[in-house]
């Protein structure tokens, strides 16, 4: 797998810097949609900015969710840990312990909500707790698992860390190893959230987008550390198959640290998702409020209704209520999590490739005003990140079990076909007029000229 992270790593970078030069020239709210839109041109602008709209609404919508059941993997292993029994047993195939981790995943999603409704002057603390919490997270691994490891299983040798290999999806080889870009590349997205605020920002033409590619890079040489150093620590394969529960992390936690540490360690990765969703439905806030206020959604006046003073209160309402109905996912199948990342990620994927498409065919010389040019090499990257998402598009489309079965369907896909229909459904329905104040208009105009 860290040859698929490694290829994503660069890559993701590549996209994140097309995007920066975007953003660079079109530091707005709104912001990958709003980028899509311009950079497909006065013709189809409207058109595409509807889809888009509505892709990178659902994405970071459901992210929230994802986080949430994440979150919930973490704790309920504990019961793995600790030898409780469970009726049918702790399996996503028993429909019981479902139900059990979908109220647990609702609970943690309102935890992560509720922040969200308190006065901006408390965001800075929610910001320093949460860098807080998930620098300890990454240090405690970084340190106290390789100890631990040390002093009991040991560490895998260099030849089986790097090159032993397990088919657990039975694909074939080729697409068994193509499939593990379905985490590979999802870990190394979500970039554009810096976008999200650039309204919110100072010299945002600069700041946001050299934000947006640098979050590229530290997320990709993070999340490759991080995965060498799991390699090296996590068991042979066959003792590492037979581990079953909700979050393997935990039980590999346990070997290493015993019961007591192995709990601390989970409580500290619990509490760091849960900042983590709690910044997530900051920013997705932001979004959903920017696209309603643009007219590009149902509802458009009440999201974009703003508190007194300036909160978009309404939008985390819609993003709460959208997220926990997304969660219901968990009841009837057993393949919910992958589902979940897999809405989530398609369509982030396709307007990531969407954009550098038009950028390479539509609007190749627009966007002059940019501080983040790409100069001579621009096409080539253009074209590259459009490449590199198709293939992430098209893996996270994917069955990730083979042969597939009816509980066992990735319906990732049939979402986002879903929410396609619906782009096209807003932009026939919703008047030109409604969409984009003249102002706004103008302004995402000078931007791309």
């Amino acid at each position: 797998m860290w040859t698929s992270f490694l290829v994503s790593s660069v890559f993701m970078s590549i996209t994140a810097a097309v995007l920066a030069e975007i953003c660079s020239a079109l530091p707005v709210s709104g912001s990958i949609y709003i980028w899509a839109a311009q950079a497909a041109g006065r013709k189809y602008g409207r058109f595409i900015g509807f889809i888009a709209a509505w892709w990178i609404a659902t994405s970071w919508m459901t992210s929230t969710s994802t986080i949430c059941q994440v979150s919930a993997n973490y704790i309920l292993s504990l019961a793995t840990v600790y030898d409780l029994n469970f009726p049918g047993g702790i399996s996503n195939d028993n429909i019981k312990w479902r139900v059990v981790v979908w109220i647990v995943s609702e609970s943690l999603l309102l935890l992560s909500v509720l922040p969200n409704y308190l006065h901006s002057r408390w965001y800075p603390i929610l910001f320093r707790g949460a860098m807080i919490i998930m620098f300890l997270d990454f240090m405690l691994c970084l340190i106290w698992l390789p100890v631990g490891v040390s002093k009991t299983y040991g560490f895998r040798s260099v030849h089986d860390a790097f090159l032993a290999t397990n088919n657990g999806t039975g694909a074939l080889p080729a697409w068994n190893w193509i499939l593990s870009y379905f985490f590979a590349a999802s870990a190394c997205m979500g970039f554009d959230a810096t976008g999200h605020v650039a309204e919110e920002t100072k010299n945002a033409n600069v700041v946001t987008a050299r934000n947006l590619f640098r979050s590229c890079v530290a997320t990709s040489v993070g999340g490759f550390v991080t995965l060498i150093l799991f390699l090296f620590c996590t068991p042979n394969l066959e003792k590492l198959f037979s581990l079953h529960a909700p979050q393997p992390f935990v039980l590999i936690y346990a070997l290493a640290l015993g019961r007591a540490g192995c709990t601390f360690m989970t409580c500290i990765a619990t509490l760091a998702a849960l900042f983590g969703g709690t910044l997530i439905v900051l920013a997705t806030s932001r979004l959903i409020f920017a696209i309603a206020r643009d007219g590009a959604l149902p509802l458009s006046a009440w999201i974009s209704t703003l508190t007194p003073d300036g909160r978009p209160k309404n939008a985390v309402t819609f993003v709460f209520v959208f997220s926990s109905v997304m969660l219901c996912m968990i009841i009837p199948s057993s393949s919910a999590f992958t589902s979940l990342m897999s809405a989530g990620a398609i369509p982030l994927a396709a307007c990531y490739g969407l954009i550098g498409l038009l950028r390479l065919t539509v609007t190749p010389d627009a966007f002059r005003s940019s501080r983040f040019s790409l100069g001579r090499f621009r096409k080539l990257f253009y074209l590259t990140a459009a490449l590199f998402n198709a293939l992430a598009l098209a893996v996270f489309i994917s069955p990730f079990t083979f042969p597939v079965t009816p509980s066992s369907v990735n319906v990732g896909g049939v979402v986002f076909a879903a929410v396609t229909l619906m782009g096209l459904a807003s932009y026939w329905f919703i008047p030109e007029t409604k969409w984009l104040s003249s102002e706004r208009l103008q302004v995402m105009r000078n931007g791309a000229d």
